[in-house]
This record gives structure tokens, C-alpha cells and sequence, in this order.
């Protein structure tokens, strides 16, 4: 099916507008994933600029996005549109911007991003708590001294079961940062919700673990941490993280079967799939559930990953959508992801970019 045929279809009643809840009409277009069980995608919301971040109110429900030039956006709900505009202060160049987004579960009122800047010596990347009760202002500035780039910002960000806010970060063009246990730069990093070390961490220091290239992806399952990242022209990786392991880059990338470094549970080369996300899935759609979805840049569709008992199995879905960056559950358990072709890289539909939702049929 060709894209632009797709995006015609592929909601009865979305195609030609927002849907402005989380429970748009049941008579959607059948998309099928196999022969046997067609399953409904939804498109939530169009028209967005190279959305990043995602994190639904912890009371509403609503869904915001951060989009890569500055904005904080509500793409569901009432009063769809930005809310907070940081687009004066944050550097959107190249793979820089305002990325990561994560709403405190504990107070609603918090929400958390993730910002590249300039700085005084050059891109800088931190962290911000915003008010949510005084549109979306600037209330502190939570992490700093992350060193940015225009390209391998990290910025995923979430918070964990613990409680503790868990923040990716890339190596930013110098690659022996993400060896150096001081500099934040390569690494996945552990903090409280005042920025400070948790007080659990490894090295008396934000680092959980080091070593990582440009880690964009990062979900918890079965009381493990798994992070997706990629190594141009390298090998792509999924790693299970380890408290205190230390990943290789850019001694090694992909599995190096040496004991100073913890190799990935799977990874990808020839051809390389350029992950952009990934989420932990356990909704309603029981074949789905328990396996891991990849948002794939590169490789421009959906990557189901399932462990088992051997080898990982793997399917590739949507691959008529473009790039897509990033992948989500919702408070509904539903699968939701966006698209990324507004971000210089993709070849952009007057739709794009988008937010689609997988239901059952």
C-alpha cells in the first residue's frame, strides 16, 4: 500500500482532523498485521513539528509532546495546541532541541524536559522542571553540565518505578566522554526529582551506567532497564542495563564477549535500523503483549522484539509511515507512536508529522 493511501484511510473520521480524545470512534480502518488478526491504527493528531517527547497527565490523561524546536504541546484533550514555548532558549540544531518530556506521577503539576542550549562554551544539554499551573514556565533548572551537540544529544528521559528520574544522554560528538565515570556525557544517568545523585547509584554520581554512544530510547520491564542506541555505520544495540556496567563505547560496539563490558541482548547491522525509542508493551492485544517496540528512523517502521526461549523473535510493522521516532503506552495500555519526517531527515506528507494509536479490531 503506498503511504499516501494509507494516510487517506486510515481512520474512519481522522483523516481529515484531530482527534481531540483518547477515545476516537470504534469503526477505524482494519490495518492488518497478519492474515488471521487485523488489528485498528488510529491517527491522535497531525500537523506536528518533528515531535519527541510524550507523557500523558497523571490525572487527565491528556497527551503532550515536546516538538524538537521548543514548544510543549497538548496533542489531546481540550485546548489542543502549545502550551509552553521555550523555543527562545533552546538550540534546535540539527538532532538537538527540546526533546525528552516526563510529567512527575507524584505531582501533576511537574513536568520534566529535556533541553539543548547554548551555552557559554557551546551546546549544552539539561534538564528543566516546568510549572504546569503557570502555562508551562520555567521552575528550575533540575541537571545541568550535559554536554550537547548537533548530534548524539541522548534525551530520553523518564521516570522509573522507584520514583527515581531516569535521563539518557549521547556522547556528543567526542566519544571518549562516554568512557570518563565524570564527564555526563554517554551515559544513562539516575537522579531524585531535585536532580541530585540517587543515593543508590554506583559511583556517588548521577551515572548508572557508561559507555553508551547516542542511547534515544529507554523502558522498564520486569524490573529491568532496557535503553536502544545506535553506532553509525557500526551496529545498532537493546541493552539490559546492569547497575554500574560499562557498555564499551567506543572501545567496542555491538558484543565484544570481554568481561570490562556488558554486551547487548540484541543488535542490529546490515542493515542498521537507526532505533529512536522503545516501550514495554502489556495491553490488550494478547499476541503484542510482553514483547518490545522499536520506533525505527533509518529503518522507517515499527520493530516488535519478543524474547523467548531462543533467539528473539522480531517483526517489522507500518512500514508505509516513514521515520518513526517515538514509541509509547498510554494509561489505555494501548501502543501509540510518532512519526519523525519534519526533522530534515524523512520525506514529509502535508500530514506529518503524526501520532497514531494500535487498538484491537
Amino acid at each position: 500500500m503506498k503511504r499516501r493511501r494509507l494516510l487517506a484511510t486510515v481512520g474512519a473520521g481522522l483523516a481529515s482532523g484531530v482527534a481531540g480524545c483518547l477515545d476516537p470512534p470504534g469503526d477505524g480502518e482494519q490495518t492488518p498485521i497478519d492474515e488471521d488478526a487485523p488489528l485498528r491504527l488510529e491517527r491522535v493528531r497531525m500537523r506536528l513539528q518533528t515531535p519527541w517527547g510524550a507523557s500523558f497527565h497523571p490525572e487527565t490523561g491528556s497527551l503532550f509532546v515536546t516538538e524538537r524546536p521548543g514548544r510543549v504541546v497538548r496533542a489531546t484533550g481540550n485546548n489542543l495546541g502549545p502550551v509552553g514555548d521555550l523555543t527562545g532558549d533552546t538550540a534546535a540544531y540539527g538532532q538537538a532541541g527540546l526533546l525528552g518530556l516526563a510529567f512527575d506521577p507524584t505531582e501533576p503539576t511537574d513536568l520534566y524536559v529535556y533541553q539543548t542550549y547554548d551555552g557559554e562554551n557551546g551546546l549544552r544539554n539539561r534538564v528543566l522542571r516546568l510549572d504546569a499551573s503557570r502555562q508551562f514556565a520555567v521552575d528550575s533548572v533540575v541537571l545541568d553540565g550535559i554536554p550537547g551537540n548537533t548530534v548524539s544529544n541522548g534525551g530520553r528521559i523518564a521516570f522509573g518505578p522507584e520514583g527515581a528520574l531516569w535521563v539518557t544522554t549521547g556522547d556528543a560528538g567526542e566519544p571518549q566522554n562516554a568512557q570518563s565515570r565524570v564527564s555526563l556525557a554517554g551515559k544513562v544517568l539516575r537522579v531524585t526529582r531535585d536532580g541530585e545523585a540517587h543515593p543508590d547509584n554506583p559511583f556517588d554520581s548521577p551515572v548508572y551506567t557508561y559507555g553508551h554512544r547516542n542511547p534515544r530510547g529507554l523502558t522498564f520491564a520486569d524490573d529491568a532497564v532496557y535503553v536502544v542506541e545506535n553506532t553509525p555505520d557500526l551496529v545498532d544495540e537493546l541493552n539490559r542495563l546492569e547497575r554500574g556496567g560499562n557498555y564499551g563505547w567506543p572501545e567496542v560496539a555491538g558484543a565484544a564477549d570481554d568481561d570490562r563490558f556488558v554486551d547487548p541482548v540484541l543488535s542490529w547491522q546490515d542493515p542498521l535500523i537507526g532505533p529512536g525509542s522503545i516501550t514495554h508493551y502489556t495491553g490488550p492485544i494478547d499476541r503484542w503483549r510482553g514483547s518490545f517496540f522499536v520506533g525505527a528512523l533509518t529503518g522507517t517502521h515499527l520493530r516488535q522484539v519478543t524474547f523467548g526461549d531462543g533467539d528473539p523473535e522480531q517483526r517489522t510493522l507500518y512500514g508505509d509511515l516513514g521515520r518513526i521516532r517515538t514509541t509509547f503506552t498510554g494509561p489505555d495500555d494501548h501502543l501509540y507512536f510518532t512519526t519523525s519526517n519534519q526533522d530534515g531527515r524523512g520525506d514529509p506528507d502535508p500530514t506529518d508529522d503524526e501520532i497514531y494509536r494500535v487498538r484491537p479490531p
